[in-house]
């Protein structure tokens, strides 16, 4: 992770084509499965020798104008050229880790009062807290569990959420933008480590140095007891926290869901 800016130019260019980059097909095969460095250098009006000594990390400072030349060829979306900003500025002084954070007595209180599933939990993805409904609602709500590690590393996981798929792509995408330009964190790496041994999808997902909070996200799995739920997602930043989250799951009124949802609420309570 030293060289974060090149890791990241490489991997985005490597998932645009030349025909979505405007460039005519060409003649004979390609050794990279989508840009080579000089397409980029010519798209972005940049030398080919500067553009490689960004990817190399020989220069790490590169102008606005030329992060949003870069930016464009890369088709980045406002999240993901903000994020390649925060690559190519001055690193950030590293704050110490907090592996005991806690949540807040009011918040725990909240948890404990609203009748919907909710949870909190760190940039890490280690549950922190989570009230009785969450805890019935999904094995990986309950304190003491990483839901990264236990979305990638387990069958039940895997069998538990409908849209799986979709839905580790959006976690990993939603973990590089919670840590952002923290890439010497010693916790996290040994948590990408862990995963990259475990499980070749976590492995495919971070190579592509996707970055986008989880906004408007549903929540579809299916439960043994109620059978399958859709809930909407819900997260807001604990403020004045070390990056802890609290996540709400609620169903549109009178739908299946809800009334599945009220179903689970009845029989935890019994």
């Amino acid at each position: 992770m030293d060289n974060a800016l090149g890791d990241f130019l490489r991997a985005r260019r490597e998932l645009v084509t030349p025909a979505e980059a405007g460039l005519p097909a060409g003649h004979g095969p390609r050794r990279v499965p989508g840009l080579r460095r000089e397409e980029v250098a010519m798209l972005a009006g940049i030398s080919v020798e500067y553009y490689l000594r960004l990817e190399q990390g020989r220069d790490r400072n590169p102008s606005a104008q030329v992060i949003h030349a870069l930016a464009d060829v890369l088709q980045l979306d406002a999240e993901g050229t903000a994020y390649l900003m925060s690559l190519a500025g001055p690193k950030p002084s590293r704050r110490p880790d907090r592996t005991d954070a806690r949540v807040p007595q009011s918040l725990g209180l909240l948890l404990r009062t609203v009748n919907v599933p909710a949870m909190v939990f760190n940039k890490y993805s280690d549950v922190l807290a989570a009230n009785r409904l969450a805890r019935a609602l999904a094995p990986d709500m309950e304190p003491g569990t990483n839901r990264l590690r236990t979305l990638f590393t387990e069958q039940a996981a895997h069998d538990y959420h409908d849209d799986w798929e979709q839905y580790t792509a959006t976690a990993v995408a939603h973990l590089r933008a919670q840590i952002g330009t923290e890439t010497d964190d010693e916790r996290l790496h040994t948590l990408i480590g862990e995963l990259s041994v475990k499980s070749e999808r976590f492995r495919v997902l971070w190579a592509r140095h996707d970055v986008r909070t989880a906004r408007d996200t549903t929540f579809r799995i299916r439960h043994p007891t109620i059978g399958p739920v859709e809930l909407l997602v819900e997260k807001f930043q604990v403020a004045g926290s070390d990056g802890l989250e609290t996540l709400l799951l609620h169903a549109a009124p009178g739908s299946p869901s809800a009334d599945a949802l009220a179903l689970l609420a009845s029989l935890d309570a019994s």
